[in-house]
Parts: structure tokens; C-alpha cells; sequence
């Protein structure tokens, strides 16, 4: 139970440490420069290095701490909880960077900054987590260190299915982000964390649930297990498609690809009745025309007889 607090404390570290370096970001860099390159690379940070510690729990824990995956899926539910309150109207995840690219919402030269930031964010997460595992504060990071050398894949099933996994976690986490972007945060962030932990607790066997390029590069690409290309294929590419598919649903057409809404009519859906199908109308109208003529009538001076 004592590895476990001490985890925790690293979560609370980690987020107060990168949400003062946003509050002293903000206050340096021009805003754009702040959203695009400061605040992404903060908040990729700060998720990397508390999925690669809840990542630890969730596979020494079981056995080495005697606690169950609830544990670790209520601390994931809490912690993107956290992200969701902290990031300040950044992603961390370069598919919704490429999103928001082929949604209209940014420029090239922004989403390639952003990306960029994000992939940095995500590396330097993981030289910092692996430094603090080697000092072997509790017996997971002894474990840790000795099972660093030859990691293994989160990839535990065949490519294919590997892809069709990710692809449909990245297309329903996608389409929900989609939907309730205009809400209040209140109703957002709690909504968007509880689809989160259903599709870890779902699809984590299978690929871990990452749909994340970055957080993907970061944790996965360097163990064993599959090629490079099998890794892009399952963690870059799916992603991808998955988003692709969930803006085409979401709103009929991909702006930035063509704008012509190929799934929902843009008629709209309230007929004006027409005044020759409504009799008693009609007969009104008429009525008051005929009012409108004797009053003109009357109201004209008589004219004069010679």
C-alpha cells in the first residue's frame, strides 16, 4: 500500500509541476506561441509520465501489490479527470491536432507545431519517469528496473485485430469529443474521462486502448514483440482512420478534404403552409382588403360638379 501513496504523490507532483509551468508559460510567450508550442508540450508531459507510472501499476500491481485493475481504472478515471481540468485547450494527442487541422480550426504551420510539441512532450516524460524509477522509491520500480531492459509489446494481438481495435477506440473516443465540445466543461470532462476508462477497460487486453501516435511512440515503439511498421500500422495509422471516420459521421464531410455534406440534407426540415391551401385565411385576408377599399373610398373629398 505504500508504493501505491507513493504513486500517487507522483501524480499530484507531476500535475502541480506542469500546471506551474503553464501558469508561467502563459504569462511569457505570446498566447498562439503558448497554445501551439508551451502549453502542448506541458500538457503531453504531464499525460506521458502518468500513463508510464499507471502503466507500472496496472502490470506489477496485481501481483506485487495485491490491488485489482478497479484500482488502476479509478485512478485513470481520476487522473483524466485532472488532464481534462488542467489542459487548458490543449490536446496532447496529435490526432485531435489533425482534427482540428482538417476541421478548419487551425493552420498547417499550427498543427505542425503542435505536433512537434507533442511528440517532444512525450519523450521527455519518459527520460524523466525513467530516471525517477531508477532511484527505487517502492519495490514497482525495483521491479520496473529490472524489467525495463526487455519490455514488452502492448500489442497482445494479431495486427489485424490490433487495428480494428484502435481504429474503432479512436473513432468512438473521437465522436464523443465531437459531440459534447460545445458543452460546459462540468458536463464534458467527466464524459469524456468515463469513455476513456470504458474503452481501457474494453480494448486494454487487446492494444492497451492508447489511440495516441505520441503517447504511443513514447511507450510502446521501443519493445519487443513487432516491427516499426507494425507498430505505425496499429498505433499511428488506425488512429488516424478512426478519426477520419468519426468527423465524416459527425458532420457529413471533411472540410479541409471536400465540403460537400454527403450524409445529412441541408433542407430545412419546416414547410411555410401556403395561403391558397388555408380557406378560412384566405377568406380574412379578403375581408379586411374589401374594409381597406371603403375606407379608402370614403375618406376621398367629393368632387366638384360644373
Amino acid at each position: 500500500m505504500a508504493g501505491l501513496n507513493i504513486s500517487i504523490a507522483f501524480f499530484f507532483s507531476i500535475v502541480i509541476l506542469c500546471e506551474a509551468t503553464r501558469k508561467i508559460s502563459k504569462r511569457i510567450f505570446p498566447l498562439k506561441m503558448y497554445f501551439c508550442l508551451a502549453g502542448e508540450l506541458t500538457s503531453s508531459f504531464q499525460m506521458c509520465a502518468c500513463f508510464l507510472e499507471l502503466k507500472m501499476l496496472r502490470e506489477i500491481g496485481p501481483w506485487s501489490g495485491g490491488f485489482g485493475p478497479d484500482v488502476s481504472l479509478t485512478l485513470l478515471f481520476l487522473l483524466f479527470l485532472v488532464h481534462g481540468a488542467c489542459f487548458d485547450g490543449t490536446s496532447a494527442n496529435p490526432c485531435v491536432s489533425v482534427q482540428e487541422f482538417l476541421t478548419l480550426e487551425s493552420s498547417l504551420w499550427v498543427t505542425l507545431a503542435k505536433l512537434l510539441s507533442q511528440f517532444m512532450g512525450m519523450e521527455a516524460a519518459c527520460v524523466f519517469t525513467k530516471q525517477y524509477w531508477s532511484r527505487e522509491l517502492t519495490d514497482f520500480h525495483t521491479i520496473q528496473n529490472l524489467i525495463a531492459q526487455d519490455c514488452t509489446s502492448s500489442l497482445s494481438a494479431s495486427v489485424s485485430h490490433g487495428i480494428f481495435v484502435e481504429a474503432l477506440c479512436s473513432f468512438l473516443f473521437h465522436l464523443v469529443t465531437l459531440r459534447f465540445q460545445a458543452s460546459f466543461p462540468m458536463h464534458r470532462v467527466p464524459i469524456v474521462a468515463l469513455t476513456v476508462t470504458a474503452l481501457t477497460y474494453t480494448a486494454g487486453p487487446f492494444t492497451g486502448a492508447i489511440f495516441n501516435p505520441a503517447l504511443a511512440s513514447a511507450v510502446t515503439f521501443a519493445c519487443s514483440g513487432n516491427n516499426l511498421l507494425e507498430y505505425m500500422q496499429v498505433y499511428w495509422l488506425a488512429p488516424i482512420t478512426g478519426m477520419l471516420v468519426a468527423v465524416f459521421v459527425y458532420q457529413g464531410n471533411i472540410p479541409r478534404l471536400f465540403r460537400t455534406n454527403l450524409l445529412y440534407s441541408q433542407k430545412t426540415k419546416y414547410k411555410i403552409p401556403k395561403m391558397k391551401g388555408n380557406p378560412a385565411m384566405s377568406g380574412d385576408i379578403r375581408q379586411g382588403q374589401a374594409k381597406t377599399e371603403r375606407t379608402i373610398s370614403h375618406s376621398e373629398p367629393p368632387r366638384r360638379t360644373e
